[in-house]
């Protein structure tokens, strides 16, 4: 049996230990971890990958090394003795040939079986990916000598435990599957990432004019905050969004708003503090939180209240070690926008308790309907605020990795934490030069989003007609979104019989080719919700919608 793919890994774990499918789930279900019947099948079926929890406890029950199971890498049994059962089995029975060749491979074999499964049977330890007749490994000379082959197999590189808890799934298992699907000749509809450019955006020319015109002057690093017309065009922005007492000292640029919130957590979490993010909510944000050492506690976002948060939740949430509120305005992913009154709101529980306010706006160019956008920060002159922003959404620049950070209120509150700020952003030396190059000239001047945004343009007929078309299928219910590129609709569960929304998503893929990101992928704990992005022209969304509906028309998990 070969062992190149992880469902014929894992078939061959079942098999060693005596375990069926139901057996699986079974012991899943005592460890406290639910397994699915469709899951496990589409596992051994070699349809889909667990991902890292499910591979975990499927590690634990099988009593297999995890990174074997997974990877194929190192050692398969947890406990046992190595040996050269192996080498010296392939000896006595004389196979001679160590090249590959038919009789190579089959001399020494009984009952059809390879050398590797006869030393497995005799609890052989050996790396599979070491040796000459691994199924996983280039087949290289064997040593002659005792004395020529190690003692013992090095030991998996694993990663680091910080990660364990770290989660990204807007690029996680089911866009893996997709990427594995696509590379194999599949064609794939992508509704999953808020990238402008492959659906036709285009960078404004000016935009790109500018950048070319001063490359030249770009060779070198910046200041590690960012060059000065840079930030200095920032400021302004920040003085027309009333964020008060903001000098160009308070501006800092980044590769992306990414990078700053990695950054500015990095600078502020301890272990065991705890900060408060909604949910659902860009993943970034938890994960960099669990990333330094702290606690995402999520607050919730009404779905009957427009997805605005709900403020009774945050305060039910606040304890001793809260040191901060993210808020999410626009929403990724809901498309919600937030009113005066539920910012207002928010602000006064972070002024009783002395929290600082992480305010994420990189979608506050692209409110539809007439409403407008309110920065966070100019409703609290007296709070500390982080305020982000960028160029990737509004101007269609995702892949130049532009966005800023701007600081107001009481600084001197936070001068410990923005020398913090300032060692990161040191360590990194400074953001991508020519990116910054063009802030000015993004920032000033004609803005071509506007087009986008108002009956006739591209993102305000894509947002009406995915939001009527998603309405209209039974079992599905959507909020229309007054920001941003994307939608997060419900689906009756009960219908549907769901009670994994990862599964769905991988289920859809598969059947229709269609790659949406999962509720879960965005910390929204019951598996009902799942998003959409609204990018693609009306004709790639009505076919979309059609698969859509065809899918749900019979399915039941």
């Amino acid at each position: 049996m070969e062992l190149n793919s992880f469902e014929q890994r894992l078939r061959w774990a079942m098999d060693k230990r005596g375990l069926k499918q139901a057996d699986i789930i079974r012991l899943a279900a005592d460890e406290g971890f639910k397994l699915g019947k469709s899951q496990v099948s589409q596992y051994v079926s070699g349809k889909t990958v667990p991902r890292k929890d499910a591979m975990e406890v499927l590690s634990r029950i099988l009593d297999i090394e995890l990174s074997w199971l997974q990877e194929g890498v190192g050692l398969p049994f947890v406990d046992g003795e190595i040996a050269d059962y192996a080498a010296k089995s392939v000896r006595a029975e004389g196979t001679g040939s160590r090249t590959g060749s038919k009789q190579g491979s089959t001399a020494g074999s009984k009952n059809g079986s390879t050398e590797i499964e006869q030393a497995m049977e005799h609890g052989w330890r050996a790396s599979i990916t070491s040796t000459p007749y691994s199924p996983v490994a280039p087949k290289v000379p064997f040593p002659e000598k005792e004395a020529e082959r190690p003692a013992a197999p090095l030991p998996p590189i694993k990663k680091s435990s910080k990660l364990d808890n770290v989660l990204y799934d807007v690029r996680g298992p089911v866009a893996d599957e997709a990427a594995r699907m696509e590379a194999a000749g599949t064609q794939i509809l992508k509704l999953n990432i808020g990238n402008p450019a492959p659906f036709g955006f285009r960078t404004p020319d000016e935009v790109i004019y500018d950048m070319r015109a001063q490359l030249t002057d770009c060779e070198g690093y910046s200041d590690s905050k960012g060059l000065f017309s840079a930030r200095k065009a920032i400021m302004q922005y920040a003085q027309i969004k009333g964020i008060p007492h903001v000098t160009i000292d308070d501006i800092y640029t980044g590769n992306g708003v990414s990078e700053l919130i990695n950054i500015s957590l990095s600078a502020l979490v301890d272990n065991g503090d705890e900060v408060l993010v909604p949910s659902p909510d860009y993943p970034l944000w938890t994960a960099c939180v669990n990333l330094a050492g702290g606690t995402a506690v999520h607050y919730i976002c009404d779905e009957q209240a427009d997805w605005n948060p709900d403020l009774d939740d945050i305060r039910s949430k606040i304890t001793d070690r809260t040191k901060a509120i993210v808020v999410i305005n626009p929403n990724n992913p809901t498309g919600a926008l937030y009113s005066r009154e539920v910012l207002e709101g928010i602000v006064e529980i972070a002024r009783q308790h002395g929290l600082i306010i992480f305010s994420d706006e990189i979608y506050d160019r692209l409110v539809m309907d007439g409403f407008q956008h309110i920065s966070t920060a100019s409703l609290a002159p007296d709070l500390f605020c982080v305020t982000f922003s960028g160029l990737s959404k509004s101007h269609m620049v995702a892949g130049y990795r532009i966005g800023w950070m701007i600081l107001s209120g009481p600084k001197w509150r936070a001068k410990d934490y923005i020398l913090g700020l300032n060692m990161l952003c040191n360590m990194r030396m400074c953001s991508n030069v020519p990116a910054q190059s063009i802030v000015q000239t993004a920032l000033g001047g004609h803005q071509s989003v506007n087009g986008y945004i108002v009956p006739g343009g591209r993102v305000y007929e894509q947002r009406d007609f995915v939001y009527e078309a998603l309405n209209s299928i039974p079992g599905v219910s959507a909020v229309k979104p007054k920001a941003g590129f994307y939608i997060f609709p419900k689906l009756d569960v009960k219908r549907f019989n769901i009670t994994d929304d990862e599964q769905f998503a991988l289920d859809l893929l598969h059947d229709q080719k269609v790659l949406i990101s999962h509720g879960g992928a965005f910390n929204w704990k019951q598996p009902d919700h799942f998003r959409v992005v609204f990018l693609p022209r009306i004709e790639v969304l009505e076919e979309t919608m059609d698969k859509l509906a065809q899918f749900l028309s019979t399915y039941s998990q």
